[in-house]
């Protein structure tokens, strides 16, 4: 395979999860009788550019389907996140009646209905029809596509040049990382700006996030290779901040490469950083493997030891993160009896590869488990916070990653 970003030969191994099934192909009760297609996971480095990528097995298409379960709006902290990224960009690039707002992967409207009530014109991309649907019903005008210079063009040809571009977690979704960008250097007016937002792989690989690897995701962006990849499509970054959603994500500024934004200090300090701590040698990605078979050992016994114990067991948050941790630890319903979701969606459904069912969090009361394992570790202060009423029984929290502990 050749590299997504430069294309060169891949040859630099970061992981191999062995096989599982798309992380968001969730499965009705009639789908138990029939097969999934498992296809290898496996994640590699480019030496030449460090675009950290997943292998090509499955088509964009196929994975982000007209059933497609990821909803935004059913994290309330991801909610309260966009709308301060709203009132930041307003006040920020003096945004107004006259400007137009347009967000890459709208999803369910999450963050356009902030423009909206704003009184500033929006527009939401978004190419599958279940989130669409849902961003339809809040009043946001949808483009149901994928994105790509054609994409752009089309939209400049309406007349809908962009004053603000948005894209937050789809930069790692696109498997053609190029036409994305030139697609963003199309679309931007002159003097517009766009905002990605990303999970940065330098706080993957120190906190052992290898869960957050799937099919879904083609790739895994520090800001070195962002920078190469805007440079090679007619952009140009000008200000990067550093986040903490997600597990620790970075918010990169960009603008055509002749914007008039003045660059900001904090992009030479970050790509020196990641300079230093080793993100241009090969040396640097040999870590994750064994970090992440001690999190599976570590997960196995305690799952054992609690059966063994006869404590109870189950999950919260059937995130896809979770699925790849259960799929490549092996767990199945007889260690995890649920996963309760509060994503209506998800449940009554099965998780992909486990088939664990998932169910309402109203179960989590009815049953009183002992330990809930918060598969979406990112968000555990805010399923603490909802499920509060766990510790009365005397339940605990678990978490993975990036070590096993209770909280």
């Amino acid at each position: 395979m050749n590299c997504r970003g430069c294309a060169t030969p891949l040859s630099l191994p970061l992981i191999d999860l062995g096989t599982a099934p798309p992380s968001n192909a969730y499965l009705a009760a009639e789908q138990l009788n029939q097969a999934e297609q498992w296809v290898p996971l496996r994640v590699m480095v480019c030496q030449h550019c460090w675009l950290v990528q997943t292998e090509d097995y499955r088509a964009a298409d196929s994975l982000f389907d007209a059933d497609y379960a990821y909803f935004s709006s059913y994290s309330s902290s991801w909610l309260a996140h966009a709308e301060r990224y709203v009132a930041q960009m307003v006040e920020r690039f003096a945004l107004d009646a006259q400007s137009l707002v347009v967000e890459i992967a709208a999803n369910d409207g999450y963050l356009l209905q902030y423009v909206a009530q704003r009184g500033i014109p929006c527009l939401g991309v978004e190419p599958t029809a279940s989130t669409a649907r849902a961003a339809r019903e809040k009043g946001i005008e949808i483009q149901e596509l994928f994105f790509s210079v054609q994409a752009a063009e089309s939209l400049v040809e309406q007349g809908r040049s962009a004053d603000l571009l948005v894209a937050n977690n789809v930069l790692a979704h696109v498997p053609d990382i190029n036409d994305f960008l030139k697609g963003f250097a199309c679309l931007l007016k002159p003097a517009g700006v766009a905002t990605f937002e990303f999970p940065h792989l330098l706080r993957l690989m120190a906190d052992n996030q290898f869960d957050t690897l799937y099919h879904e995701h083609y790739s895994y962006l520090s800001l070195t290779a962002v920078q190469t990849l805007c440079a090679r499509n007619g952009l140009a970054i000008f200000d990067v901040e550093e986040l903490p959603t997600h597990g620790g994500s970075l918010r990169v500024y960009v603008q055509r490469a002749a914007g008039p934004q003045a660059v900001n200090a904090s992009v030479a300090a970050l790509l020196a950083h990641e300079e230093r701590v080793g993100m241009r040698t090969a040396a640097y990605y040999a870590t994750l493997a064994p970090a992440a078979e001690q999190i599976k050992h570590q997960l196995l016994r305690f799952l054992l030891q609690a059966k063994a114990e006869g404590k109870r067991v189950v999950g919260y948050g059937a995130a896809a993160k979770g699925n790849t941790l259960l799929n490549y630890a092996g767990v199945r319903a007889d260690l995890l009896a649920w996963v309760a979701d509060a994503n209506p969606h998800k449940q009554g459904k099965y998780l992909p590869g486990s088939r664990i069912p998932v169910v309402t969090p109203q179960r989590i009361a009815e049953e009183k488990p002992d330990y809930v394992l918060v598969l979406p570790w990112n968000l555990l202060d805010e399923v603490t916070q909802q499920l509060a009423e766990v510790r009365s029984w005397g339940g605990q929290f678990v978490v993975a990653v990036p070590q096993l502990r209770k909280c």
